[in-house]
Order: structure tokens, then sequence, then C-alpha cells
């Protein structure tokens, strides 16, 4: 396909038809069915999931090799590019979008519906109904649930990150430098921090679900706060896996001063999560 740029024409690179996109249906089709059938309690469920997560994994090394085989071989130029930024723009205000949506539901349970509840109006049919955040009500069999602490195992995970996110911009400014060891180092450790966030976590979850009996059904605040912080975790974890994919290819030698958009979505897109634990921990721990 043939463009016009300001050099004169320009040659848009169009992929040959692929069957990475049939094959990602598939596999989304086994997880959907796979999780239906696993939470109401038949037998094919799990192998279902089993078997939509093998073929999407098939499908996304496949897919994402031969986008990295196509950048390898010089195919992308200029539009390209210019179209990858704008497609990885797009993708991060649509992640900005679905966290602004959790953090709405967690401003109308706190801002509208706890007052509310908490007005005259409702006084005969809660009388013992207490206005406060976090609601401090016991379910319906055992004890009372207890808030999270924020200068605990949040504060650490704030410092990780925000370290982390230092050593991504150390690693990035090796990549512009040229200086091919700073920049593997600095992915290598942002990995590290990103997994060692994830270990840390997954240790917050356990004591709050097991010592303070914060669990899903512990009303508003325990369903934000998994819902949150634990979409926040999966985006970690994605992040993380992209930081391995570029790192691995470093080591073989991808990207240069020049060429490294790669390198840089992923950035854009660790930065980002960052931010979003910084406003996590200010309004779920702190406020």
């Amino acid at each position: 396909m043939a463009l016009l740029d300001e050099h004169g024409p320009a040659q848009y690179f169009v992929p040959a038809p692929s069957r990475w996109p049939l094959l990602g249906a598939v596999a989304l089709f086994c997880l959907g069915l796979g999780a239906a059938c696993a939470l109401n309690g038949m037998l094919p469920g799990w192998w279902l999931l089993a078997l939509g997560g093998l073929i999407l994994l098939r499908m996304l090394c496949g897919w994402f090799g031969d986008v990295i085989r196509e950048s390898v071989g010089g195919r992308y130029h200029g539009q390209e590019a210019l179209s990858f930024r704008w497609g990885m723009g797009w993708f991060i205000f649509s992640e900005v979008m679905l966290f602004g949506a959790f953090f709405a539901a967690l401003f109308w349970v706190r801002q509208v519906a706890l007052p509310t509840l908490g007005s005259l109006d409702y006084k005969l049919l809660y009388p013992d109904f207490s206005a406060s955040w976090p609601l401090q009500t016991a379910p319906v069999a055992g004890p009372a649930y207890q808030a999270m602490e924020a200068w605990g195992l949040p504060a650490l995970n704030t410092l990780i990150l925000l370290s982390s996110a230092v050593s991504l911009t150390w690693a990035h400014w090796g990549l512009l430098l040229g200086r091919r060891a700073q920049l593997k180092l600095g992915l290598l450790i942002t990995i590290v921090l990103g997994l060692g966030f994830l270990c840390l976590q997954a240790i917050e979850y356990h004591h709050a679900w097991t010592a303070q009996q914060l669990t899903l059904s512990a009303g508003g605040y325990g369903m934000t706060f998994y819902m949150l912080t634990g979409l926040h975790g999966l985006h970690v974890l994605l992040g993380s896996v992209i930081l391995l994919v570029v790192w691995l290819r470093v080591l073989r030698g991808h990207f240069d001063q020049q060429h490294h958009f790669a390198f840089e979505a992923a950035a854009w897109y660790w930065h980002f999560v960052d931010v979003v634990w910084l406003l996590l921990f200010v309004f779920v721990y702190c406020l």
C-alpha cells in the first residue's frame, strides 16, 4: 500500500492473512465455556480451562513471534511505528477507563451508598448500622473482619514499584546511550522487583483472608479491596511478562538507539501500572 509523506512515497507493510485471530477466538471460547462449567461444578470445566489456556499461549507465542520477525526483518518503517504508538496509546487509555470504573465503584460505595444508608431515612430499617469506612460489620457467621493496614506490606510494595520505575528508566537511558550492559541489568532488576511485588501481595492476601477474616463476602470494603488490588496485581503480572520478553529480545541483540518501540511500549505500560498503584495505596489503604 503506497502512502505519501514529506519525503515522497512511502510503503506501509500489510501482513498476509493470519490464522492467529481464529485460534485466539477458539481459545477464548474454551476459556469462557470452561469457566462457566467450572463455576457450576461440571466436570469438563477445568479441562476446558486448561485447553483454552494452552491454545491462548500458543496463539500469543506464534503471533508475537511473527511480529518480532517482521520487525527484525526491517518490514516496519515510519508509518508503522506511528500506528504502533497510536495503538499503544489507545490501549493504555482503555486501561485508564477500566480502572476508572473500578475507582468509581469505590467512590460510589463510600461517598453515596454509605451516607445514604446511615441517614435518618434508613434508621428504622438498619438501627445498628454505622456509616463509617471501612465497614466493621460481622458476616453471617464468624468474627468481624479487620481493615488492611497501609504501613506494612502495602508500603513495602509501594517502595518496590517506585524502585522498579527508577530501574526501568535507568535501563531506558542505557538503551538511548548505547550501554547494553546497563540496559540488560536495569531490565532484569525491574522484572525481579515486579515478581517480588506479586509474591508480597500473595502473602498479604493470605494474611488478610486467614488472620483478618477479610474475604470477598466481607461487605463493600472486602469487595472493592480485592477488586481493585487484584486487578492491579493481574496487570503487574502481565507487565512482568512483557518486560521478560523484552529482556530476552535484548539478550538476542534486538533494539538499538533508533528502533526500540517494543521497549518503549513496555515502559509506558509499566509506568501506568506504577501510577495506578499510587492511587490504590492512597484511596484503598490510607483513606
